[in-house]
């Protein structure tokens, strides 16, 4: 009998290992303090009694060791459903950084070139006219003239191709475009979609300014043609299966949507109903800029990847030289930069490809090193990694209005300041 229980004790052990996305070490052995991460668990959890946020999961790895993985109040509280820590979240745009990774392994064998216009493998793209805009009309009409170039996959990939979201603005332009990559996904199928934005004008000329938009759909869409297989099985083969991502995808299969967190119905500040992408069905296409479900310990086992250079438990997903030159600001000095009126908790970074890059150590709005990359999602879910620090972090609540911006930075003050060595 004492044996049985010896080994129910083991088979426990290990099912709470297994859970944990990255090997566990006390705060202080990495140079936190447990006493000052508390904080956090104060902040959210007052919230949450608040009704001001639903619930979380938050993850913390420092020097490769996770410190903190943690679940808040409620995975659907109409239900009365407490959070538990492997709950799945629509990660919407935090979906774009992984995109862009399986775009640059497809670089890295010599399928395609950061330099090519997407044209060469998306014909409909060959031809687009650049909007401009009449002063004269107060706005209501605009010119076409040619571009100067067509757009780039790394155009794509650091949003400077001038295909713009719909719903980031309100000129002429804005209203010929799908509203965001999920609106779209949910209305048309992969090859409506691409016709859709072929035969609409893109709004700046190419590599010209950073301005959010549908970029990593169309590499998406680009690597789909590449490689023969959907979006979600090409990132299942090469990036989520080799990182042990075992709850990421662009559905949630039925055995798993127990696990499947809900906003709030109403926005806490609004007042208004709240809108999270559905994605207990599968959408028309899997769109590579906001079309994805995750986990905070997928996610937190992706941005280790990339604090390590590529690689994660002796998987290797990509060089290192490809992550150094993704993480590198591919922003130039004379191109507009528009990030702050997209996210202003991102205002003045600069960005790589698929993900923000702080270049400076002050201006920018929230703590962190030179170096430190990130993207957040707009239905509430962010992540950062400071590799000056190596710390990487991951948020997971649904909370999609003007709220989030919120925690973004509250969240990213209570863990650096756990910060003492």
């Amino acid at each position: 009998m004492k044996i049985l229980f010896f080994l129910a004790g083991l088979v426990l052990s290990f099912s709470t290992l297994a859970a944990d996305p990255l090997p566990r070490a006390k705060p202080e052995a990495v140079g936190m303090s447990s006493e000052r991460l508390a904080q956090l668990a104060e902040v959210l959890n007052a919230d949450i009694q608040k009704g001001r946020l639903p619930g979380a999961v938050v993850a913390i790895a420092r020097r490769g060791k996770l410190v903190y993985y943690q679940a808040f109040g409620y995975l659907d509280k109409d239900a009365g459903t407490k959070m538990t820590p492997d709950a799945i979240f629509s990660i919407a745009s935090m979906t774009k950084p992984m995109v862009a990774a399986g775009g640059l392994q497809l670089v890295e064998k010599g399928a395609v070139s950061v330099d090519d216009p997407v044209g060469n493998y998306l014909p409909q793209f060959g031809k687009q006219q650049v909007a401009v805009l009449r002063s004269n009309d107060g706005g209501a009409g605009f010119d076409l003239v040619p571009a100067v170039r067509q757009p780039t996959i790394m155009d794509l990939m650091r949003h400077t191709s001038g295909i713009i979201y719909g719903g980031r603005g309100s000129t002429p332009v804005h209203k010929l475009y799908p509203a965001s990559s999920g609106t779209a996904a949910s209305a048309m199928t992969s090859a409506e979609f691409l016709d859709k934005l072929a035969s609409l004008p893109v709004l700046h000329q190419p590599g010209s300014t950073w301005d959010y938009g549908f970029g990593l759909d169309v590499l998406g869409l680009v690597i789909e043609k590449l490689s023969g297989q959907t979006l979600g099985r090409y990132l299942e083969a090469n990036l989520w299966k080799p990182l042990g991502m075992k709850d990421t995808g662009f559905v949630v299969p039925p055995e798993k949507q127990k696990r499947y967190a809900k906003a709030l119905a109403n926005d806490p500040d609004s007042g208004k109903p709240q809108f999270v992408l559905d994605l207990s069905k599968p959408l028309k296409f899997e769109c590579g800029g906001g079309c994805a479900v995750s986990t905070a310990a997928d996610y937190l086992r992706f941005a280790q990847m990339l604090l390590n250079g590529g690689q994660l438990e002796g998987k290797r997903v990509l060089a290192r030289k490809t992550v150094e030159y993704m993480l590198s600001n591919q922003l130039s000095p004379t191109m507009v930069n528009l990030i702050g009126n997209t996210d202003p908790t991102r205002a003045d970074m600069g960005f790589g490809l698929g993900l923000a890059v702080q270049t400076t150590p002050g201006v920018v709005r929230t703590m962190g090193s030179v170096g430190t990359f990130s993207w957040p999602g707009a239905y509430g879910t962010n992540w950062w990694a400071d590799p000056k620090e190596q710390l990487a972090v991951v948020f997971m609540a649904q909370s999609p209005g003007t709220i989030r911006w919120h925690y973004r930075y509250v969240v990213n003050a209570l863990v650096n300041q756990a910060i003492v060595d």
